[in-house]
């Protein structure tokens, strides 16, 4: 346990603390440091002359001594600047993170010590740099380096992109940031097979720019961003990296946003549970109007909205540079479905499993524009959104398409019955109708082990929904039931032959249906 007892910061003057380390003739002995309180509003314009530390958490059970003066730590290294158990100054530095980085005189990334299977990859980078062939057997050395797990965090893409100038080092050897993106690109490696470095020509990109940076920063008032984009496109390439703290996951991106996050309620506060923010964060990107459900022991958020279907993917590539959209956390495939959910303000690519869909893409953004005349023209233009849809966005991983093959069940719920019809639904829409044939056959199979009874099948009827289903079997309880829900509309007509649910009722004769629905028909 740490005896050191950190005084409070300045509450103005975005104050940080300094990690002064003392010199000592012995490598092996202990460390020895001093902690200063220090104000980035202190140097005018310059960046500050402090280097700042790019690296991943180690391990908590392998610690080391350090002593700030006469007191003794037994605590990871990167702990020591932020008082650790004070969750008021957590979510007070985390805001100036950014501002941290984009001030320092340098920023160092650590990969870590060298080690066999890395043994020269740094060299080699900067060998290709300088133009100069290598081995196959090289090349994978670099491929491990990049499988090291700072490549996988979350919190070290703003520290790179806040960055002015950077320096890569694993063990003894360091080599210029710019020069290990510029080797990289050399060697033309393929990312393809390794899912985890999809988004590593999008580090390496951050990591490029640090040079074309200002070395001059406002001293604004002013909350500090770095606003390279809205907070959706980095949430989308970047949700699946990992963090000791899951709130990191969206307080890490928040420097890089040009979104407020005081407008957005997702300013960064440790004491608020994760699945209220994660919520929060749902709702800012796809509108209010939709459902969300979370829990604090899951990083899976299961949505509920009204859609639109704007097409189909036609072709998707995994060359990052053939690719015309933002690069995203998970592979975008041909046949993957194009929506528009109601309230938002860009598409959605999600992909079909048995009774729902898994968001790809929860906001889709072409490469060379970030707020079209044509995306704005879209969302005012799109006022019919006839669709239910119930959708899952995993942060952690997607699911495998083994696991949509399930034999049928002897068991199944009425939503899940009802759930599978809406699939079946949307399936018709995109003239998928051999696979619509199918979940409409599984939908009505399962209203009959809800109900346990069976019915004369209306056989394949396109556009029929769940409650002209129930109306034209005349089933009183399954009616009641779906009118209770509020995402059933009871005038909403069926496709092919433009009728509602009263009208039906009333042409068969079932007059207990009528005057079911005449209570809930405007």
């Amino acid at each position: 346990m740490s005896s050191y007892r950190y005084l409070p910061l300045p509450s103005k003057g975005e104050y940080i603390r300094l990690l002064c380390l003392l010199p000592n003739e012995s490598e092996a002995g202990p460390l020895q440091c001093k902690l200063h309180n220090y104000s980035l509003q202190t140097s005018g314009l310059r960046t500050h002359r402090y280097e700042a530390l790019s690296y991943v958490w180690g391990n908590p059970r392998e610690t080391l001594p350090i002593y700030v003066g006469k007191d003794r730590f037994l605590v990871t290294v990167d702990a020591i600047c932020i008082d650790q158990n004070n969750s008021e100054e957590q979510g007070q530095q985390v805001q100036l993170m950014a501002k941290i980085y984009s001030s320092a005189h340098r920023v160092i990334v650590w990969l870590g010590e060298k080690a066999e299977d890395t043994d020269g990859a740094l060299e080699n980078i900067c060998f290709a740099a300088n133009e100069r062939s290598m081995e196959h057997s090289k090349k994978e050395t670099i491929l491990n380096l990049l499988q090291r797990p700072w490549f996988q965090r979350i919190w070290v893409l703003q520290e790179v992109a806040a960055a002015r100038h950077i320096v890569m080092m694993c063990g003894p050897i360091e080599i210029d940031g710019y020069a290990f993106c510029v080797g990289l690109k050399s060697l033309e490696l393929s990312y393809a097979a390794s899912p985890e470095l999809q988004t590593l020509p999008s580090v390496t990109y951050l990591i490029e720019r640090a040079g074309l940076r200002s070395n001059y920063t406002a001293n604004s008032p002013e909350k500090f961003s770095l606003n390279t984009r809205c907070l959706a496109e980095p949430i989308d390439m970047f949700h699946t990296r990992k963090a000791t703290e899951v709130r990191d996951k969206v307080y890490a991106l928040l420097g890089m946003s040009s979104d407020n996050p005081d407008e957005a309620g997702l300013q960064p506060d440790y004491e608020l549970p994760w699945k209220v923010l994660f919520q929060q964060l749902v709702k800012f990107v796809l509108g209010k109007d939709v459902s969300v459900e979370t829990s604090d022991g899951s990083q899976r958020a299961v949505i509920k909205s009204k859609a639109c279907i704007l097409g189909q993917v036609s072709r998707a590539r995994s060359d990052d540079r053939q690719n015309t959209l933002q690069a995203s956390a998970k592979f975008i495939q041909e046949r993957d479905i194009i929506c528009f959910l109601q309230g938002a303000s860009k598409p959605t690519i999600i992909r079909l499993y048995k009774d729902h869909f898994a968001i790809i893409v929860i906001a889709v953004t072409p490469l060379k524009e970030s707020g079209s005349p044509k995306q704005v023209d879209l969302s005012k233009s799109i006022t019919h959104f006839s669709r239910d849809f119930l959708l899952v966005w995993d942060w952690e991983q997607l699911l495998e398409e083994s696991q949509d093959r399930e034999e049928s069940k002897n068991w199944m719920s009425f939503d899940q019955a009802t759930n599978i019809w809406n699939v079946t639904l949307i399936l018709e829409d995109l003239e998928e109708f051999e696979k619509a044939e199918k979940r409409l056959r599984e939908a009505i199979k399962g209203y009959e082990i809800a109900f346990g009874e069976e019915q004369s099948i209306l056989k394949s009827q396109y556009g029929l929904t769940p409650l002209l289903w129930a109306v034209g079997n005349e089933y009183i309880n399954v009616v009641n039931l779906l009118l209770a829900k509020d995402s059933i509309d009871p005038d909403l007509k069926d496709n092919q032959y433009g009728r509602t649910p009263l009208s039906w009722a009333a042409e068969n004769g079932h007059e207990a249906v009528v005057k079911l629905l005449r209570k809930h028909v405007n």
